[in-house]
């Protein structure tokens, strides 16, 4: 039986329960006419990928003299972002460890128990503890059946989110969490990537919120992550939502002014950014 948590998460988020562990839509863009019957409930899928440092953030350590960390070698595990912000104690599925250049490959995920999202999660000394969404059911409409490749995840240095927290400033921080943070991590964040097809960041865009009320707590950092404004995105096609610090809260998100961008689950909790990419269609680029 899901727990109750878990379900306020699927009616907050205004997905059916389908969406929420059910199995009666195939994934978009394949031929079903042949496929076998498969059994969400006994299914195990291996996530396949590779972490790298968020571009943005790799401009920065290099503007600022300092070489790249290495990612070989360190933990990585595969959860579920939203029922970590509820504090469930099954909601990592499965750990690894990263190759030389950034791979991993986390077999033995059960199916069963995802509900949204998947994401990897990448939280090791010098880094932000975040995680990135891989796997969204917004897409779908229910879990995945297939193994999860070619996945990607991102590493955000601790250099990277002081330059974010300074941009938006303490005291907009103090404001938005009602004093309980003056920093992004205190607080919690979503940290977002507007691309095009090919996977280019996009200059001018605005996200919109399937809850009014939150969207004044988005922020787009300028190219030098200098400062924020609330206007749109700059030429690195970033966002940035700053949580209230106090209990998980879930959402969905888009793009204003255009249908190519379909609504996406999201959300944000203290103590962990969750990293999401924006992009058109149903297929990353």
């Amino acid at each position: 039986m899901k727990q109750p948590c878990l379900l306020a998460c699927c009616a907050l988020l205004g997905l059916s329960l389908t969406a929420c562990g059910g199995d009666s839509m195939p994934d978009p863009g394949t031929r079903t006419e042949d496929a076998q019957t498969v059994d969400l409930e006994s299914l195990f899928i291996t996530v396949r990928g590779r972490v790298d440092l968020l571009p943005e953030a790799a401009r920065l350590l290099a503007d600022q003299g300092q070489p790249p960390p290495t990612l070989g070698g360190l933990p990585l595990s595969i959860e579920e972002p939203l029922r970590v912000g509820v504090n469930d104690p099954a909601a990592t599925f499965g750990t690894g460890t990263l190759a030389e250049d950034g791979g991993f490959s986390v077999r033995d995920v059960p199916v069963k128990d995802i509900h949204l999202s998947l994401a990897a999660r990448f939280a090791h000394e010098g880094f932000v503890p975040s995680s990135t969404i891989v796997f969204d059911t917004a897409f779908s409409g229910s879990r995945p059946r297939t193994d999860i490749i070619d996945a990607r995840a991102w590493a955000l240095p601790w250099a990277f989110h002081d330059a974010l927290s300074g941009a938006v400033g303490e005291e907009a921080l103090r404001l938005q969490t009602e004093g309980r943070a003056r920093t992004l991590l205190e607080a919690g964040f979503l940290l977002g990537r507007v691309v095009d097809a090919s996977g280019q960041p996009i200059a001018g865009v605005r996200v919109r919120m399937d809850q009014g009320a939150l969207s004044d707590r988005l922020y787009y950092p300028s190219e030098d992550l200098s400062r924020v404004g609330q206007e749109g995105t700059s030429a690195n096609g970033l966002f940035l939502y700053v949580h209230s610090g106090g209990d998980a809260e879930t959402f969905r998100l888009s793009v204003h002014g255009t249908e190519a961008y379909l609504w996406r689950n999201a959300g944000a909790t203290p103590g962990l950014g969750l990293v999401l990419t924006l992009y058109p269609g149903t297929y990353a680029p």
